[in-house]
């Protein structure tokens, strides 16, 4: 990882998926996250195990090859493995706890979008998940909330100020992002059907499908976002 900052003022955004593959929403979300808080760092965290959706379809060795193609010309971004090198589900609480570990006067911060933070309440030990960190929520502009989102806990952990993510844990940020309409599912649909993937992809992560001839057996069955 990168050697930036100090104990006392480094910032690690953290941004977990199933990357199966990484597209450039995914990139655009953690650019716009990251120049918004200022962080040092944005680590992004590939699932090994996804505890609230099938597995991907792609091997971990090759989804953590194409993330880091994605972002190995971009500076603040890296690429963390620790989810893929644990044993059981990807609980996003234990990757805290051991990164917490590691910095344990950085600020850190979660980046999800907002399908996540509705279901939030579901995640391991949801409760102490704010504990260790703050999330940022990646939605499209003028979104508004379904009536029967379930984040009343949450309502007193909203903030409006992206400075209240630069130290501490336990905020949460509403923050509209650039509208891509772009899904890892559409992607493996396109391949699968014959199609270009070129321009929804880094032309990096463009190559790697190319040479592996990944998804191109994708099965509408097996398809996930």
């Amino acid at each position: 990882m990168s050697d930036i900052g100090s104990a006392e003022t480094l910032s690690i955004g953290l941004y977990g998926g199933s990357f199966d593959p990484v597209h450039l929403g995914h990139l655009r979300t953690a650019l716009e996250v990251s120049q918004l808080l200022g962080l040092d760092e944005v680590r992004f965290t590939p699932s090994g195990q996804p505890p609230h959706r099938r597995s991907p379809r792609a091997p971990a060795s090759l989804r953590l090859l194409m993330l880091q193609a994605a972002v190995a010309d971009v500076d603040g971004f890296a690429v963390d493995a620790r989810e893929l090198e644990r044993n059981g589900p990807s609980y996003t609480i234990d990757t805290l706890v051991s990164l917490r570990a590691e910095h344990p006067l950085a600020s850190l911060v979660v980046i999800l979008g907002m399908d996540a933070y509705l279901g939030l309440g579901d995640w391991h030990r949801s409760r102490e998940l704010l504990d260790y960190a703050h999330f940022v929520v990646a939605h499209r502009p003028g979104w508004e909330p379904p009536a029967a989102a379930d984040i009343g806990w949450l309502a007193d952990r909203l903030t409006q100020s992206p400075e209240d993510l630069r130290a501490g844990s336990g905020r949460v940020l509403l923050h509209a992002v650039t509208a891509l309409d772009i899904a890892s599912s559409g992607i493996r649909g396109l391949i699968a059907a014959g199609g270009d993937p070129r321009f929804l992809v880094p032309d990096s992560v463009w190559q790697i499908l190319q040479r592996t001839h990944c998804y191109a057996d994708e099965q509408p069955s097996t398809r996930q976002a």
